[in-house]
């Protein structure tokens, strides 16, 4: 079969999470449940840091795009699989799938680079503290969002072209609930040695350099906090940081799993369990995580939810 996909290709079929007949009500409720949840919370840190003129920081700044980019993540893949355990179909369109894929590649990519992106945000108020209000300028910021979402929306788009030429079989089974990269690639029909250059080392470049900015950010973090002389300046320079290690711990541990279980025909259920972790699992515990760990955070909720009682007793 000659590369292209101007062949028969009309139709993929997402086999899902389970193909038992029995369990897809449970699956069902469950991911509506957490779908639900993740767009709620995230809608809520969005609206108590605009609404609240003291967390017009960076540091809440690039919160409010993350929790964004979430939403958009998690709406890219748990619709359409409610879609079809509602409907009882499997099928995506051949367009579907791409579109699909192109967009989770963005997202993903941009919860990537707005972690590291936060990360430096914590360096230079923790090492800079003097010159924060002059480096963390809201030019900058707004600077390094637009960069993000510029540079990641050519990587998905390349990446996205690459699986163009390839050919595949009319009606292939994918066995994931969503159109991934990777599972599309090693399902070709035709050669994909091209695309597993690019996919890996584009993987190593986008992936391993936001991370190494992070750990770099980090190593002058620690290096800082333990210039400090008193215990209770330590807690607290460490303390605004918690937060954002555990979401970084969760984003980076399970998109590792997915990408090291990637090469392995033979571990598509535990590259799926991988997945769900961290398309669905790390964007719905974010707000709880900021939520509870931030105290600016949750008193800004607090004063969102006392505001309709409040305007009843003004008028």
């Amino acid at each position: 079969m000659e590369p292209g996909n101007d062949t028969q290709i009309s139709l993929f079929l997402l086999l899902g999470l389970s193909e038992e007949e029995e369990l897809q009500p449970l699956i069902f409720g469950l991911f509506l449940s957490m779908y639900l949840i993740t767009v709620f919370g995230n809608l809520l840190i969005i609206l108590a840091i605009s609404s609240d003129s003291h967390l017009h920081t960076p540091m809440y700044f690039f919160l409010s795009n993350l929790s964004f980019v979430d939403i958009c993540f998690t709406s890219t893949t748990i619709p359409k699989m409610l879609w079809n355990i509602q409907t009882q179909r499997k099928g995506i369109t051949y367009e579907g799938c791409i579109t699909q894929m192109y967009f989770h590649i963005l997202f993903a990519g941009l919860d990537d680079i707005l972690l590291s992106v936060m990360a430096y945000d914590r360096y230079v108020a923790i090492c800079h503290p003097l010159h924060y209000t002059v480096i963390m300028s809201p030019r900058l910021c707004g600077l390094l969002v637009l960069v993000s979402w510029v540079l990641f929306a050519f990587y998905s788009l390349l990446l996205s072209l690459m699986v163009l030429r390839l050919s595949f079989c009319p009606e292939m089974q994918i066995p994931h609930f969503f159109c991934e990269l990777s599972q599309l690639v090693q399902l070709a029909s035709s050669d994909n040695f091209l695309n597993n250059i690019v996919m890996y080392f584009a993987a190593v470049l986008v992936g391993g350099g936001p991370f190494a900015g992070i750990l770099y950010s980090y190593s002058k973090i620690v290096s800082c906090i333990c210039k400090i002389t008193s215990s209770q300046g330590k807690y607290k320079a460490f303390s605004t940081c918690v937060s954002h290690l555990v979401v970084v711990f969760l984003f980076y541990f399970t998109a590792l799993g997915v990408y090291l279980s990637s090469g392995d025909t033979h571990s598509s259920h535990s590259r799926t369990i991988s997945s769900v972790m961290y398309t669905v699992v790390t964007p719905l515990l974010n707000p709880f995580i900021y939520s509870m760990r931030n105290r600016d955070i949750k008193q800004s909720l607090k004063r969102l939810y006392l505001m309709p009682s409040i305007k009843d007793q003004l008028y």
